[in-house]
């Protein structure tokens, strides 16, 4: 039920035909922007990002199993002819449109300057400068204020069914830094991977970071490329409908952003 919830916040729709153009595509560093977080400037390695522009593909298309072989993922989806290289590295796909397209920073990328470039069918967008963080911690949102939180059972935590305090929840992110083992690139990690800066990882409730102890686990979700998910116990004094954020030791996740709790 999560990874449905996050896949549906990540990709959109079948493969469909869309308008031809004889333009090459058409981009900027600032239309570029964290998925999860849907702000610009705010990247890390092993990170969602969405390239928003136009001609940048010629069909609609979003990942399907046919496109993954074995744990490998796709670094061209089938029938598009898009790549998306960073640092003349290949970015995993997962979804094209003709004005948007959703990417996976690769995993051996570093911290600094980086360069992007998309093509379709061997014609090539121009390339453009972001600057990679070494973390990029962004909620994964149901809405543009309310994070994607899930209860014990996998439900989705929303008004009606929210949080309560003392519950464990589920919190899904991604950019949250190298796991221990080191993701791999291109491929699905198997096994749990938690955060190599562990010590340094925060959730913060109304800006009080809740009591690591109660944090049982923040690392990779087995299975799933790029997403991070976050086990925690609320405190038994949690707040209503708390702004929720998430922080590693050189950066903090968006403000304004809620979780339902009562």
């Amino acid at each position: 039920m999560a990874a449905a919830l996050w896949m549906a916040a990540l990709v959109i729709g079948p493969l469909v035909a869309g308008s031809s153009d004889s333009s090459g595509p058409l981009y900027t560093a600032d239309s570029i922007a964290n998925t999860a977080a849907n702000v610009a400037n705010f990247y890390a390695p092993n990170t969602f990002v969405t390239i928003y522009g136009e001609n940048l593909a010629f069909v609609t298309a979003a990942i399907s199993a046919e496109d993954i072989n074995g744990d490998t993922l796709p670094t061209v989806l089938i029938g598009t002819g898009v790549r998306v290289n960073v640092n003349q590295i290949s970015a995993d796909i997962y979804y094209v449109s003709p004005g948007q397209v959703n990417i996976l920073l690769p995993s051996n990328l570093i911290a600094g300057p980086a360069t992007v470039q998309l093509e379709v069918n061997g014609v090539a967008g121009p390339a453009v400068g972001i600057t990679l963080g070494a973390t990029a911690p962004a909620l994964f949102q149901i809405d543009a204020s309310t994070v994607l939180g899930t209860h014990a059972d996998g439900s989705l935590i929303t008004a009606a069914s929210p949080a309560h305090a003392g519950e464990e929840i589920v919190l899904w992110a991604t950019g949250l830094g190298p796991t221990a083992p080191a993701a791999i690139p291109n491929q699905l990690p198997e096994t749990a991977a938690p955060l190599a800066a562990i010590s340094q990882f925060q959730v913060l409730l109304n800006g009080v970071a809740v009591d690591p102890r109660n944090i049982a686990y923040a690392g990779a979700s087995p299975g799933y490329a790029g997403l991070f998910q976050i086990n925690v116990t609320l405190p038994s004094d949690a707040p209503q409908n708390p702004e929720v954020r998430v922080a590693t030791a050189d950066a903090t996740s968006v403000a304004q952003r809620y979780l339902p709790l009562q």
